[in-house]
C-alpha cells in the first residue's frame, strides 16, 4: 500500500464500498486533488539513495520512464540534476528517516509530499522492499514511482478501480493511466501542448497499446510514420529521434515511446520546423541544419540552444542543401558525415570544419542509394541509410550493404503492416 494517508483513512473494504456507490451513482470525476500544484512545469528531480537490487543506471531509466507516464498526457516536463536545488528530492529510507511516516519494512511501500507544503517535493521509498522491475519477484518500482510522482504533482488517492492513483499496489506492467488519472493531472496542468495542425486534420488519435488519447497532433501527422520518407534520423542519448516536418517520433530499443510524435520543439526550444541533418557530438551537443532561408545550422546542449543560427559556409562546406548526417564510429575515431546527392563530406568535430574541401563518392559505400534522406549509426555500428520509405545497412568493415537489404521503414521501427 501508499504510505500516504487518505482524508479521512480509508480502509479496502471501505474503498470497495465508496467505489460501489460511485459505480451507482455515475459519477464521472472520480480523482482527487490535494489542493496544490506546482507553478511550473519544467521541474527538476535528484535522486539521494538508491536501492542495493538494481544498477544506478537503471534505477535512472526507470524513474525517467515513471516522470513519462505523466509528461506524455500533460505540459510537464522533468529533468534529472545533481543540485540540492532539485525541485523533487528522491530517497530510498529505512524506518525512522525525518518525518512522521516511518517505514515498517515491507508493507508500506513508499510516500511523498504533495506541492504546497513544507516538504513539498519529497518522495521517499522503502529500501527493505525488494524492488524489481517487468517481472513478479518483488515490488515494481516503475509502477510505485508512477503512483507517488502523481502525489508530488499533486493528485490524491483516485476511487476507480485500475487507475494508477489508487491507494493500493497494483502489478500491472507498464502503468498506464486512467481516464480518471489522466483528467486529475489535466485538472491541475492541462493538457499537452498544442499547435495547429499541419494538415487541417484535427481528430485525436490514440497512441495505440492501451495508451490515453494525445490531442497535440494530427492523425495526419502521426499515420505518416508508415507511408512517409524521413526528413532526419539521429541516435541522440542512446535513443532514436526521427525528424519529419517539425515533428519527432522517439524510440527507445526500437519501442516508440508514449505521447509520440511530438513537437521537436519541445525538446529543443529555438530549433527551426523544417530539419534536414541532426546528429549528436561526442559532447553530447545536438546539431543540427535547415535548408531554407539562409542554409544555416544550430547547436543544441542537452534543450539549450547554445549556438545558431549560423551558416554552414563556416564549416568549410562549398555546397549548401545538405541532405543528410551520419556521425560514425571507425577505428576509435569518430567523424560526422555530411551527405548530398552520391558525395559526402568528413566534419572534425573537434574542430567544427571539414577536413576537405572536396567531396568524397558514396559509391565508396557498396549498395548505398544514390540519394539518401537521412542516416545513422545503431548500436551494433552499422550505418544506416533512409531513402524514401526504405533503408540500407552497411558493413562499417567491408562497406557493404548486407544481404537482404533494403527493407521498410514503417515494417522495422514502427511496426506498420
Amino acid at each position: 500500500r501508499c504510505g500516504v494517508p487518505d482524508h479521512p483513512a480509508v480502509t479496502e473494504s471501505e474503498l470497495k464500498l465508496r467505489r460501489e456507490r460511485l459505480g451507482r451513482e455515475r459519477r464521472r470525476k472520480r480523482f482527487s486533488v490535494f489542493g496544490g500544484r506546482w507553478e511550473k512545469t519544467d521541474l527538476t528531480y535528484k535522486i539521494l539513495r538508491f536501492p542495493w537490487q538494481m544498477s544506478e543506471a537503471k534505477v535512472q531509466h526507470v524513474l525517467q520512464e515513471a516522470f513519462g507516464v505523466w509528461s506524455a498526457v500533460s505540459p510537464l516536463r522533468f529533468r534529472e540534476v545533481t543540485s540540492d536545488q532539485a525541485d523533487i528530492i528522491i530517497d530510498f529510507n529505512r524506518y525512522w528517516h525525518g518525518d512522521s511516516l516511518p517505514f515498517d519494512g515491507p508493507g508500506i511501500l513508499a510516500h511523498a509530499f504533495f506541492p504546497r507544503t513544507h516538504r513539498q517535493g519529497e518522495v521517499h521509498f522503502d529500501y527493505d522492499e525488494h524492488w524489481t522491475v517487468g517481472n513478479d519477484l518483488g515490488m515494481d518500482l516503475l509502477q510505485v514511482a508512477a503512483h507517488e510522482f502523481g502525489h508530488v504533482l499533486g493528485l490524491q488517492h483516485s476511487l476507480e478501480p485500475g487507475a494508477v492513483m489508487s491507494p493500493f499496489y497494483s502489478e500491472s506492467y507498464p502503468p498506464r493511466l486512467s481516464q480518471d488519472d489522466v483528467r486529475g493531472i489535466q485538472y491541475l496542468y492541462g493538457p499537452p501542448l498544442t499547435v495547429p495542425p499541419q494538415t487541417g486534420d484535427t481528430n485525436e488519435i490514440d497512441m495505440g497499446t492501451g495508451g490515453p488519447h494525445v490531442s497535440s497532433v494530427s492523425a495526419g501527422v502521426a499515420a505518416r510514420r508508415c507511408a512517409t520518407s524521413f526528413d532526419a534520423v539521429s541516435t541522440i542519448r542512446g535513443e532514436l529521434f526521427f525528424f519529419k516536418s517539425g515533428y519527432v517520433w522517439r524510440l527507445r530499443e526500437r519501442q516508440l515511446q508514449q505521447g509520440y510524435p511530438a513537437l521537436a520543439s519541445r525538446h529543443w526550444r529555438g530549433l527551426p520546423r523544417h530539419v534536414d541533418a541532426a546528429y549528436e557530438d561526442a559532447s553530447g551537443n545536438i546539431c543540427s541544419s535547415k535548408v531554407g532561408t539562409g542554409d544555416q545550422y544550430w547547436v543544441f546542449d542537452a534543450e539549450r540552444q547554445i549556438r545558431g543560427p549560423d551558416l554552414v559556409w563556416s564549416l568549410g562546406l562549398p555546397v549548401s542543401n545538405i541532405q543528410a548526417a551520419l556521425k560514425w564510429h571507425q577505428n576509435g575515431v569518430e567523424k560526422a558525415y555530411l551527405l548530398k546527392s552520391a558525395s559526402y563530406w568528413s566534419l572534425d568535430p573537434q574542430q567544427s570544419r571539414v577536413d576537405d574541401f572536396y567531396p568524397h563518392s558514396m559509391w565508396e559505400w557498396e549498395g548505398v542509394p544514390g540519394h539518401v534522406d537521412a542516416a545513422f549509426q545503431d548500436r551494433q555500428g552499422y550505418a544506416n541509410f533512409l531513402s524514401g520509405l526504405h533503408y540500407w545497412r552497411l558493413d562499417p568493415a567491408t562497406l557493404k550493404v548486407l544481404e537482404g537489404y533494403p527493407r521498410s521503414i514503417g515494417a522495422d521501427f514502427f511496426g506498420c503492416a
